[in-house]
Order: structure tokens, then C-alpha cells, then sequence
């Protein structure tokens, strides 16, 4: 006798695919349970879930660094006056790309540390600290970093806190906190020239520091020019000249030597100030600076009108002039002609004023930089109306009849025409 099963073959391989189907939809539900690290993403914020992460993998120094951070931010706002800059900027825990940065940097330079490669440690923070200056609200923290390696004392890391120091010299420089840079400045000169290393992106830190440190003593001497103490300007500035040298950036060299000359002009001592500034002319025109060429042309123009050595001055303006025209040095080409303007009016030779001032004028108008319009129309202005009254003072003074003729001219001209555009038309 036959049974049911042998009797419906298909019904048994049928109930073992449905059967079949059932665990893998059981397999399949199972296998898509959240775990509690899953569901932790989900509740907690992204920075709980970063803080949470570097403790679960063991970066416990990490994790109290960037806490610390967290709650220097939050004390800087709390303490910041309302509606400041400082108060409106987003919290620190709100960016998450940025803690997450930080995050990521701390945890690697710890691994380092533990692995032994201190080097490789101290490039993650130079890295936040470069990171960091991009910002512009952020430079606090780029601060942070950047002190962070002028630390280090492990073999091979001295380059990394030399590089820390200038960082920190520059900072501290573009924020005006000249007092804290120099000392950073000249304590990286001294280490980088033990070492003569090179920086992360391959610049000697040698010629980096004493460009930084020329700039810090030229920003200091400009606030003792200000606060009246010239001869302790001259001081800083001698020790930047002498930094400038030993950069061996013959750029900046030029520009120490030309403000060398203008210390020693504003103390009244004329040859020294041409001494620096023939140095400053010397330097420019060699390295093709045609803009610190025109500053020193000027200046030395200036001290020559002043020793009395009018035609000297005249002599290096067109000059100047010259250049500025072959190089398309607009602005210098402009202050050149209102200066030569000015020491031909000074001559009483009105016309040539008239001319200089006038070319000057039309430079200003071509370039459309209304200040020196502004100013070429004053002094073009002025010129014309001394060269009228200088004419006229002459015909009355003369006893020549054409003299006399021009004067009766004018008055008949301006009694006819006092309401017109032509009146004063007359020779003057």
C-alpha cells in the first residue's frame, strides 16, 4: 500500500523550500539587529561618539587633549563681551570636522609615541597646527599645537620644535604681539642655526627665522618712532639690518637699508641717511626691485632738497620718472611728477610745474586712483594760479609796454566777461 508522501512526491520537496526560506528570513532578521555601539551613533552627538571612540581604542591622552580643548573654547566665549566676534563664532563641539581633525592627528601622534617614532609624533601637531592657521577664528588652537612641539627634547625632534617656534614667531607677529614674538624669533634663530634644518615644506628655517625677526624689530621700531623715541628705533633697526644680512634675502635687505635711511633722515643726520639709502638703491636695482628702487629714489630726492641740492633732486626724479615709465610703475610714476612738480614751482619756473603736474594728473586719471587724482588736482591747481600770479606780479613790476599791454588786456577781458566761461582769457 502506497503512502500519502510516496503517493505526492512534490509536497515534501515544496514543504523543505518553504521551510528552507523561513530560516533565512530568521537568519536574515537576526543578522540586521543594531548593536549598542550602532545605536549609540544614532543618540549620542558626534562629539561623545569621537570622545568615546578614542577611549574604547585606548587614546586616553588624546581623549583628555581634546576634552581640554572643548573646554578652553567654552571659557574663551563665556568670557568674551556680548555680540563680540569671539562670542557669535560656532562652538568648537558644534564643528565636527574640526574635532574630528583633531581627533584623528591626537590619536596617530599618540600611536606614535607609544611605537617609539617621536618624529613621526611631533609632524601630526605641526600638521594641526598648519591645519589651523588657515582659519582665522582657529589661530588659538594652531597656538596650541605649535607650543606643543617647542618641547620636544627626543632625539630627532629638534627640528620639529625649531620649526614649532617659528610658527609660533609668525603667529604671534600677525597679531601684533611683538614682545612674544621676538622672543620666539631669536630663540629659533639660535636653534636653527645649530641644526640648519629645513622646515616641512622644505624652506631652511635658518633664513625663515631671521626673515621673521627682521620683521618683528622693523614693527617694533615703528612703534618707537611713533611713541617719539627715535634713537631706540634706530637700535631695532640696526639689529634688523644686521638680520636682513645674514638672511641672505637680499629683498628685505634692501628694505632694512632704506629704513635705516629714513631713521637717520628724521634724526637730521643727512649722510648717513644717504649712506643706507644709496645702500637700499644699490640692492633694488641689482635684484630688479623697481618698487623698493622707487621708494629709495624718492627718498633720496627728498634728502638732496633738503642738503639745498636742488638740481641733484631734480636730476634723480627724472630719473625716476624714466623708470617708473619703462616699468609701468604707475603710482611711483605719479608721486615722481608731483614731486618734480613741487621743486619747479619752488624755482618759480611755473610752466615746468605746470607740465609735470599736469602728466602726473593724467597718470592718476588713467589708473583711477581718485586719492592721487585728488592730490594732482590740489597741486595742479595751486601750480597754475602761482604761474598767473607770478605773471602778473611781473608785468606790473616790468616797465616793458608789452607788460603793460597784457595788464590792460586782463582787466578789459575780465570786466567783459566776469559771468562767462572764457573770462581771464588773456595771455596769463
Amino acid at each position: 500500500m502506497e503512502t500519502p508522501g510516496n503517493s505526492l512526491p512534490g509536497v515534501s520537496s515544496r514543504i523543505r523550500r518553504q521551510k528552507s526560506k523561513k530560516s533565512v528570513q530568521t537568519t536574515d532578521k537576526s543578522s540586521r539587529r543594531l548593536s549598542k555601539e550602532d545605536i549609540a551613533k544614532f543618540i549620542n552627538s558626534r562629539k561623545q561618539n569621537i570622545c568615546v571612540g578614542l577611549l574604547q581604542h585606548g587614546f586616553h591622552r588624546s581623549f583628555s587633549e581634546l576634552f581640554l580643548l572643548l573646554r578652553l573654547d567654552q571659557e574663551r566665549r563665556e568670557g568674551a563681551e556680548i555680540n563680540s566676534a569671539l562670542s557669535l563664532q560656532t562652538p568648537l563641539e558644534e564643528q565636527h570636522a574640526k574635532i574630528e581633525s583633531i581627533g584623528l592627528h591626537l590619536s596617530r601622534a599618540e600611536q606614535a609615541q607609544r611605537d617609539g617614532q617621536w618624529p613621526a609624533a611631533y609632524e601630526q601637531r605641526l600638521h594641526l597646527g598648519t591645519y589651523f592657521t588657515a582659519e582665522g577664528e582657529d589661530l588659538w588652537l594652531s597656538l596650541h599645537f605649535y607650543h606643543t612641539c617647542t618641547d620636544a627634547q627626543e632625539d630627532g625632534c629638534m627640528r620639529h620644535a625649531t620649526e614649532g617656534r617659528a610658527c609660533l614667531a609668525e603667529l604671534y607677529l600677525q597679531q601684533g604681539q611683538l614682545d612674544k614674538a621676538r622672543e620666539q624669533a631669536e630663540l629659533c634663530v639660535q636653534m636653527a642655526d645649530e641644526g640648519g634644518w629645513l622646515d616641512s615644506s622644505g624652506r631652511s628655517l635658518p633664513r625663515r627665522a631671521r626673515e621673521s625677526l627682521w620683521a618683528i624689530y622693523s614693527r617694533q621700531a615703528d612703534a618707537r618712532i611713533k611713541a617719539g623715541d627715535p634713537y631706540e628705533a634706530l637700535e631695532l633697526l640696526h639689529r634688523g639690518y644686521t638680520t636682513a644680512t645674514e638672511s641672505e634675502n637680499k629683498h628685505i635687505e634692501g628694505e632694512a637699508a632704506y629704513q635705516l635711511g629714513l631713521a637717520y633722515y628724521s634724526v637730521g643726520d643727512y649722510d648717513t641717511s644717504e649712506q643706507y639709502l644709496n645702500t637700499s638703491m644699490h640692492i633694488c636695482s641689482t635684484t630688479e626691485d623697481f618698487d623698493g628702487l622707487g621708494k629709495a629714489y624718492k627718498a633720496v630726492a627728498k634728502l638732496c632738497e633738503s642738503k639745498g641740492n636742488i638740481n641733484n633732486t631734480i636730476q634723480l626724479l627724472e630719473t625716476l620718472v624714466d623708470i617708473s615709465r619703462s616699468k609701468s610703475l604707475h603710482h611711483h610714476l605719479v608721486d615722481a611728477c608731483l614731486c618734480l612738480g613741487h621743486v619747479y614751482t619752488n624755482k618759480k619756473q611755473y610752466d615746468r610745474a605746470r607740465e609735470s603736474l599736469l602728466q602726473g594728473y593724467n597718470v592718476a586719471c588713467d589708473i583711477g586712483d581718485v586719492t592721487l587724482v585728488q592730490k594732482a588736482q590740489v597741486s595742479l591747481a595751486s601750480a597754475h594760479t602761482r604761474c598767473i600770479v607770478g605773471k602778473y606780479s611781473a608785468d606790473v613790476e616790468s616797465t616793458v609796454p608789452a607788460g603793460l599791454s597784457r595788464l590792460l588786456a586782463w582787466k578789459v577781458s575780465r570786466g567783459l566777461h566776469e559771468d562767462s566761461d572764457h573770462a581771464g582769457v588773456c595771455d596769463y
